[in-house]
């Protein structure tokens, strides 16, 4: 072989050697590009089973058409749950912020009422409350009324009274009366003191229907929240309803066994009672307190009642909620 032959040669070996060098450089680049896409998918899919989780707790918002009909969003009170707690107690220093006397007032006003009317109805009147105490009797039924008609009246007053809350955040508006009648059972708790006070004065016997007085107050409570839930989202429109709320709470008043015993109302009258469902409620807590036997048809009434009230109220609330902004 000539020397220019083996030159050539070496130079074609030395050419294909240089270009398969570099071709495996160039593969070796392109597997390293590829492990690093795949690290990188990798820790991308890692990244995304990481926030799924956490993206599925995420709240949606589903807006329905109104053709659909009224939509309750009954999970969105549930969601707030702690905003009622919050509005109760605000609600509850508001009313007793400056005075004196805070939350004893809870306590005066009925008392006061019980002297009244025990001194009118028991004293000159000769009204006589079977064999429970004419105080214990007028003190029940007054602490519970009180609750009842200011509750009502709080909840009427609630929506109005809180206008830049209501235009300003979202939450359930539903809270705000809901707030005001909680605020009421507060005072409550708070009134029964002297009522636990007088049923021990009088010796009455403990029995296991005491166990039922919660009950005879949730009834009066959903009422008190029926009514007041109701008339607030009508009072928003129809500002009228403030003027006449008080005539009726009166009316109901009189017309409630509250101050008198349903012996003394007339036979044919006392179908106003059994379907009066406040009636139910007051007889029932009564008798659960003294330990007598309890008219179980008023006390159906009045729940059934209690929790017609409540549905309707809450449909009512619901479907004029979106016009509290505008027209407040």
């Amino acid at each position: 072989m000539s020397p220019e032959t083996s030159e050539r040669a070496s130079a074609t070996l030395d050419a294909e050697e240089t270009a398969a060098v570099g071709r495996g450089e160039a593969a070796h680049r392109a597997g390293e590009s590829s492990h690093d896409e795949r690290a990188a998918g990798e820790t991308s899919h890692r990244a995304r089973v990481a926030v799924s989780p956490t993206a599925r707790h995420v709240p949606h918002v589903r807006i329905k058409s109104e053709e659909e009909g009224v939509q309750l969003n009954l999970g969105d009170l549930w969601r707030y749950r702690e905003l009622l707690y919050f509005l109760t107690l605000r609600d509850i220093k508001v009313r007793y912020k400056q005075t004196l006397m805070g939350a004893a007032w809870a306590i005066v006003q009925p008392l006061m009422l019980m002297l009244i009317v025990t001194l009118v109805f028991n004293g000159f009147a000769r009204v006589a409350a079977g064999s429970m105490p004419y105080p214990l009797f007028a003190y029940a039924g007054l602490a519970l009324w009180t609750f009842f008609a200011n509750a009502v009246t709080n909840a009427t007053n609630s929506l109005t009274s809180n206008p830049s809350l209501i235009t300003k955040v979202y939450f359930p508006r539903l809270f705000i009366p809901a707030a005001a009648v909680a605020a009421g059972v507060v005072d409550l708790g708070v009134a029964s003191l002297p009522l636990a006070a007088l049923a021990i004065y009088y010796r009455v016997p403990a029995t296991w229907t005491l166990a039922l007085l919660p009950l005879f107050v949730a009834i009066l409570t959903l009422l008190a929240l029926g009514v007041g839930t109701l008339v607030s989202a009508l009072t928003v429109k129809y500002r009228d309803l403030r003027h006449a709320l008080p005539f009726i709470i009166q009316f109901w008043f009189f017309a409630s066994p509250v101050i008198y015993p349903r012996t003394v109302v007339p036979p044919r009258w006392e179908w106003l009672l059994t379907y009066n469902p406040v009636a139910g409620a007051l007889e029932g807590f009564r008798a659960a307190l003294v330990g007598e036997a309890i008219d179980a048809r008023a006390v159906a009434v009045s729940a059934l009642a209690a929790c017609a009230l409540a549905a309707v109220a809450v449909y009512v609330f619901r479907r004029t909620e979106d016009t509290f902004a505008d027209v407040i």
